[in-house]
């Protein structure tokens, strides 16, 4: 019993829970993108492979945090943040992600070039980069987050006042989803930075607190952006 989830053990629920939500979510988002229109299959393709690559890797974050937490228990210490397995989960998921800004707006037909997407792209690696070197302390953790934060600063532009924002906003099939995808990339993400400033550069939080704010942020930005995808791909199949 002493390699399983233990009782108090709310961090490890965390990571339970949303490794069998997203493991739900990838069958709904598969099931239902049998059921739209061709162009918009993509993304609700896209949306589940998003799901399906975190559910796996919550799987391993969920042990890794457990075996951890049994481990340090004779010293007095708390669980170990799985950052490896975090961050690759993120360097795969999160382009995904920033790809289906570019994907929706070519299924409803809308002039966007491919250098919107390299945009995305790269603004996205830069983020993600910056803050893996800073949380392994491969560098400091301030100069992962000055470089998280530029790359999170490209994509907030683009998808804001850039060719990706101007396509949609010319596009009222679009627009609404767009719109709540952005806010999303804004205020959901958002979490992700506040919790690195107070875990790693103030060190104000510990590891249990970081991963469920972590986890908590995942939930909702994975699943919440691939049905905000799935109703717009629903509608505009209906239409």
């Amino acid at each position: 019993m002493e390699h399983f989830l233990q009782d108090g053990d709310f961090v490890g629920v965390s990571f339970w829970i949303v490794s069998v939500a997203m493991v739900a979510a990838t069958v709904f988002f598969f099931y239902e993108g049998m059921a739209v229109k061709k162009e918009w299959r993509l993304s609700m393709t896209v949306a589940g492979l998003v799901t399906l690559i975190a559910g796996v890797h919550y799987l391993y974050m969920r042990d890794y945090w457990v075996a951890s937490l049994i481990a340090n228990a004779a010293n007095g210490e708390g669980g170990e943040s799985p950052i490896i397995y975090r961050y690759i989960d993120w360097l795969i998921t999160v382009p995904l992600l920033m790809i289906e800004f570019f994907i929706i707006l070519k299924a409803v037909g809308a002039a966007v070039s491919t250098s919107s997407f390299w945009r995305l792209l790269i603004g996205t690696l830069v983020m993600l980069i910056g803050g893996y070197l800073g949380e392994a302390e491969v560098i400091s953790a301030s100069m992962g987050f000055i470089i998280g934060m530029i790359g999170w600063a490209v994509i907030i532009w683009e998808i804001f006042g850039g060719e990706a924002s101007k396509a949609a906003e010319a596009n009222a099939g679009v627009k609404a989803a767009f719109n709540a995808l952005r806010l999303i990339v804004l205020v959901g993400w958002a979490i992700y930075p506040l919790g690195y400033i107070f875990g790693y550069m103030m060190g104000s939080v510990d590891n249990g607190t970081l991963n469920i704010v972590y986890n908590l942020a995942d939930f909702v930005n994975k699943i919440l952006f691939g049905l905000i995808i799935w109703n717009v791909a629903v509608k505009e199949s209906e239409a």
